[in-house]
């Protein structure tokens, strides 16, 4: 069980280096403003930890953006605000170039490609729903109507405080499964560049008692795309095809208990 909390609480502290710039057209005055650079939890979301950015920014851009809903972009395309912090830097960046280099706009949201966030209340509803969702796939939603509205509370407060003690001593039991059997289903999302993420149900066991592997899922929902040299990234380190899913879930899975998988093709 030691090694089960090392191996969490280093998912936890896990951290992206971030470089963050105001788009030249919401530029209003003679200079453009100083690079923005900070640390940001994987385990988070932008909305959360983009405040000092967007009161940075906003001193270079008109009156009439003062009040704007900021997003952000990374080499062109906007980032979905609603995915984990580490699971678009694996799926934008990788590590490739660091630090990863973010466009900050004010103006022309892109309501074709990103959903609206005028507010921290949203995205504490996006993630209860996640949990409420991941939960009904593991326990058939049992262990989170049980639970008490301040244990939803302190869940989310953990997240936002980057608290490990906090957030762990209520979603222990979001995590509780018999060794033999393991969850009902696996919580999961495969994640793949310009296309919706890869969502369905599969058990942790096959029907002949054998353990189902990450390879496995790779093999059955996406047969025809993977390639030599392509990588299966789960929370910045790529993982052995043939570690069973249930163990990846209950020590991979980002707090809002979904295991986030990101397919990264080889360069051609």
């Amino acid at each position: 069980m030691a090694e089960d909390r090392e191996i969490l609480r280093e998912v936890w502290d896990g951290r992206v280096p971030v470089c963050v710039q105001l788009a030249s057209e919401d530029c209003s005055t003679l200079s453009a403003p100083d690079s923005y650079y900070l640390m940001i939890p994987r385990l988070s979301y932008l909305p959360m930890v983009m405040d000092k950015v967007r009161k940075h920014f906003l001193r270079f851009t008109s009156q009439e953006l003062q009040e704007a809903e900021m997003w952000l972009e990374s080499d062109g395309t906007p980032l979905k605000w609603h995915y984990p912090v580490g699971v678009l830097f694996d799926l934008h960046c990788g590590g490739a170039a660091l630090p990863w280099s973010l466009t900050a706009h004010f103006s022309h949201f892109p309501d074709q490609d990103l959903i609206r966030c005028p507010t921290r209340e949203v995205v504490e509803s996006h993630f209860l729903s996640s949990l409420k969702e991941a939960d009904g796939l593991k326990h058939r939603g049992q262990i989170i109507t049980n639970m008490q509205g301040k244990d939803h509370k302190q869940l989310w407060m953990g997240l936002c405080n980057d608290k490990f003690d906090q957030f762990w001593a209520i979603n222990r039991k979001l995590m509780e499964c018999t060794p033999e059997e393991g969850f009902k289903n696996i919580p999961f999302r495969l994640h793949s560049l310009c296309k919706p993420p890869i969502q369905r149900l599969i058990k942790p066991l096959a029907d002949d008692g054998r353990k189902i592997t990450l390879g496995d899922i790779l093999q059955d929902y996406m047969p025809n795309t993977l390639q030599e040299g392509d990588r299966v990234i789960i929370q910045g380190i790529e993982a052995p095809r043939d570690t069973p899913i249930q163990w990846l879930s209950e020590h991979l899975s980002h707090p809002d208990n979904f295991l986030h998988i990101c397919y990264i093709p080889a360069q051609t």
